[in-house]
C-alpha cells in the first residue's frame, strides 16, 4: 500500500522537533480526479492488509490461521505491494503529466527518504524490545530469532548492514522493498504515461529473468539476498502503479471482461480446493514436484515468496481482479462496519510502523504462551484497538488543523 498519508503531522505538531517531523511527515498526494473522487475501497483494502500483517507478525496465535494466507497461495504482502503501487500512481502521476519533472521526482524521492528513516526507527525500537526482554525477562532465546543473532556474532558488519539495508530483521523486510521501488517510480511513471503495456511486459520479463537467474539484492553480513526480492516483486508494484495511473484519469488498466473475471474466480476456487482438500492438495503438490524433476523452472512451480513464484503471483492477481470488479465491494467499503479499516488504511504508514513495533512487543509477551483463542484474542484485540485509536487520533487532529487553518 503507496500508503500515502492523509494527516499533516507537521501542522498537527504531534511529533516534536522539526527533524523528527521531517522524518514522519507525510508527503501529500495530488487531489483525486474530479470524475472519481476518493475510492474508499483502497483505504479499506489497505486497512485489511495492515490488519492481517499485524496478526501474521505475532506467530503462534490461534488467529493467524484465519488470515488470507490460509486460503490461497499469496498473503497480505502481495496486497501491500500492489496497493502501494496503486496509491503511488494515484498520488504522483498527475505531477508528471502537467508539472515540473524535477519537482515531481523530488516528491516521490522524499517519500522514499521518509520510508528509510521509518524503517531504521522501527528496527532500532525492535532491537530494544528484544534486548529488554533478554535482560529483564530472561528471554535470551529471542535474540536467536528474527535475524538478530548476527548483531552479536558479527557486530561491526551487522551495524554496517542495517543502515545499508543489507541486513534486515525478520518481519521488517517490506519497507526496504517499498523504498527501493519508489526510487525508480519516477522513471516507471514517465514510461507508463507513454507506453503502459510495454512497461507491463518489460516488468514481466524482468520478473522472469530474476527467477531464471536467481537475481536478487545481496545481504551483508549474511549470505543470500533480500527476503522480498525487488527484481521479482516489482511486477506486482508496477501493475498496481499502472492501475492507479489509469484510475487517476477515470479509466482501468485492465477493464472488466466476463471471461477474464470467470478465469480469475476459477483460479481462486481451484487454489482454495488445493489448500483445503488434503487428497487433492497432495496429488497436485506431487504433480508440481514431478514438473520440477522434469526440469521446469522453479519460479513457475514453487511457492517461494522471495522470488514471487508463479502460483503466488497468479493467485494474487486473480484476487485483485475479482475484488476490484465486484460492485458489492464499493458498498461494503462505504459501510459503517468498514470504518475502522478505512481509518487504518488512510493512516497507513503510521499504522504499519506502530503495528510492527507493537507486534514485536507481543512476540515477547507471547513467547512463554501456547496458542489459546481467549488470550490470543485479548492480545491481538488490544493491539488492533490501539492501532484504530491511533488512526482516529491522527485523522481528527488533521481535521482540527484544517478547520483552524480555514
Amino acid at each position: 500500500m503507496s500508503l500515502p498519508e492523509a494527516v499533516p503531522f507537521r501542522a498537527a505538531g504531534l511529533l516534536g522537533p522539526s527533524w523528527v517531523r521531517a522524518i514522519w511527515a507525510p508527503i501529500a498526494g495530488d487531489k483525486a480526479a474530479p470524475q472519481s473522487g476518493r475510492d474508499e475501497r483502497l483505504d479499506m483494502f489497505r486497512g485489511l492488509a495492515l490488519l492481517m500483517i499485524f496478526i501474521n507478525h505475532v506467530p503462534g496465535t490461534f488467529y493467524e490461521g484465519l488470515t488470507s494466507r490460509n486460503f490461497g497461495f499469496s498473503d497480505a504482502a502481495e496486497a501491500f505491494v500492489f496497493l502501494s503501487g496503486m496509491a503511488s500512481g494515484l498520488a504522483y502521476s498527475s505531477r508528471f503529466r502537467t508539472g515540473s519533472l524535477w519537482a515531481a521526482t523530488a516528491k516521490v524521492w522524499a517519500r522514499a527518504r521518509q520510508l528509510y528513516f521509518v524503517h531504521i526507527t522501527i528496527t532500532i525500537l525492535s532491537l530494544a524490545i528484544f534486548a529488554a526482554a533478554a535482560k529483564w525477562l530472561g528471554l535470551g532465546e529471542l535474540l536467536a530469532k528474527n535475524n538478530i543473532a548476527p548483531l552479536f556474532q558479527q557486530p561491526l558488519s551487522t551495524m554496517v548492514g542495517i543502515p545499508l539495508l543489507t541486513h534486515q530483521l525478520g518481519y521488517l523486510n517490506i519497507l526496504p522493498l517499498y523504498m527501493t521501488l519508489l526510487l525508480v517510480t519516477p522513471l516507471l511513471i514517465m514510461v507508463g504515461l507513454r507506453w503502459p503495456v510495454p512497461l507491463a511486459l518489460a516488468s514481466v520479463l524482468l520478473w522472469a529473468i530474476a527467477g531464471e537467474f536467481r537475481l536478487n539484492f545481496p545481504n551483508f553480513p549474511n549470505e543470500g539476498g533480500w527476503f522480498f526480492n525487488p527484481f521479482s516483486w516489482q511486477l506486482v508494484f508496477v501493475l498496481g502503479l499502472l492501475s492507479g495511473m489509469a484510475m487517476k484519469v477515470g479509466k482501468r488498466f485492465i477493464p472488466y471482461q466476463p471471461v477474464l473475471f470467470g478465469l480469475a474466480a476459477a483460479i481462486l476456487v481451484f487454489t482454495l480446493v488445493w489448500m483445503k482438500v488434503p487428497p487433492i492438495g497432495k496429488a497436485l503438490n506431487g504433480t508440481m514436484g514431478w514438473f520440477g524433476s522434469m526440469g521446469a523452472p522453479f519460479y513457475l512451480i514453487w511457492f517461494d515468496k522471495t522470488f514471487l513464484t508463479l502460483p503466488r503471483l497468479l493467485h494474487a492477481l486473480a484476487l485483485f481482479y475479482v475484488l476490484g470488479h465486484l460492485p458489492v465491494m464499493r458498498t461494503i467499503a462505504q459501510s459503517r462496519i468498514a470504518a475502522p479499516f478505512r481509518l487504518m488504511g488512510r493512516q497507513g504508514l503510521a499504522v504499519f510502523a506502530a503495528g510492527t513495533v507493537l507486534s514485536m512487543a507481543l512476540q515477547v509477551v507471547k513467547a512463554p504462551m501456547d496458542a489459546h483463542p481467549l488470550w490470543d484474542g485479548l492480545l491481538l484485540g488490544g493491539g488492533i484497538a490501539l492501532l484504530v485509536a491511533l488512526a482516529w487520533v491522527l485523522t481528527k487532529t488533521a481535521e482540527l488543523s484544517r478547520a483552524k487553518a480555514a
